[in-house]
């Protein structure tokens, strides 16, 4: 499989030029925080016997992506980087763009919208110029977290820029606890389904209140297949994040459970496929080697 979400960060640079990166990692975080390299996940991927991934943003800075632009260029078991530009301002999004395209690995971008105290930022008008700039590079949008704030949004969104693939992030992170709350979380996510330039990402799924078990998850899965079909779906580890919840192997072993029930074309496309077509990676399928 191809792991479709991957995170790294050094906090060696915790602070630079008066800068903290990475704002919302610290102490209350228990083992998570401490610096997570690339070696350590080549480790936890080869154990795992997963053969790529992609590297997914965790600050909002220049500085995270270049970082993980470094990594690419050193490692060909990096098959792309979803890294951050300064959506909100188009004219610093434009230049960051030409930098960052100039790196093959560089395929989306993504902002840490829940952290952001702007509910509208997916309908600002500057950020809705930025996206235009990013879908005619042919990158996609993740959205991080997107309920409660932004999972309607993301919907406007995509219906109205259908030039731009916006993938949503751990299903839009459903409240699966709560039922009230899940039939809002369900309308939205359905409608997202609908518009053809959406994806999602079977990822980030220890939720609050749920035991992580595939018979836990089921109806989230079951939704996703209903909403999204295989072929827009695809699978993350969100390591080292989901190592709050379950070691590496175990995060990866419950969502295997899952699409195992599919049959095997459907599961090389959640493996695999989806993540090689959203993103653009330069690797074949398995079945095509």
């Amino acid at each position: 499989m191809i792991d479709s979400h991957l995170h790294l960060w050094t906090l060696d640079s915790f602070v630079t030029g008066g800068v903290r990166h990475y704002p919302w990692l610290g102490p209350q975080h228990g083992e998570l925080f401490r610096s997570f390299g690339e070696d350590e996940a080549r480790e936890t991927l080869d154990a795992a016997g997963v053969r790529g991934a992609v590297l997914v943003q965790a600050d909002d800075t220049v500085a995270d992506t270049e970082s993980m632009l470094a990594v690419a260029a050193r490692n060909p078991w990096v098959l792309g980087v979803v890294g951050w530009i300064s959506l909100d301002a188009p004219a610093e999004a434009a230049e960051q763009l030409h930098r960052f395209t100039a790196q093959p690995a560089f395929k989306g971008v993504r902002h840490l919208l829940h952290d952001d105290p702007r509910d509208d930022f997916l309908d600002l008008p500057a950020v809705r110029d930025s996206l235009a700039l990013v879908a005619r590079e042919g990158l996609t949008l993740d959205i991080p977290d997107a309920f409660p704030r932004h999972l309607g949004s993301a919907v406007r969104l995509a219906r109205e820029m259908p030039e731009l693939t916006v993938v949503l992030d751990h299903l839009g992170k459903p409240p699966l606890a709560d039922p009230e709350l899940m039939d809002s979380w369900s309308a939205d996510f359905r409608a997202l389904g609908r518009e053809p330039n959406s994806v999602a990402k079977l990822s980030g799924l220890h939720l609050r209140g749920v035991d992580y078990t595939a018979d836990a998850l089921r109806p989230l899965f079951d939704s996703a297949l209903e909403a999204f079909g295989p072929e827009r779906l695809m699978i993350g580890g969100d390591w080292p994040v989901s190592t709050l919840g379950a070691p590496y192997g175990r995060t990866l072993d419950v969502l295997l459970e899952l699409v195992s029930s599919l049959d095997p074309s459907d599961q090389d496309l959640v493996l695999e496929e989806t993540a090689i077509r959203t993103y653009g990676l330069a690797v074949a399928p398995l079945t095509d080697i």
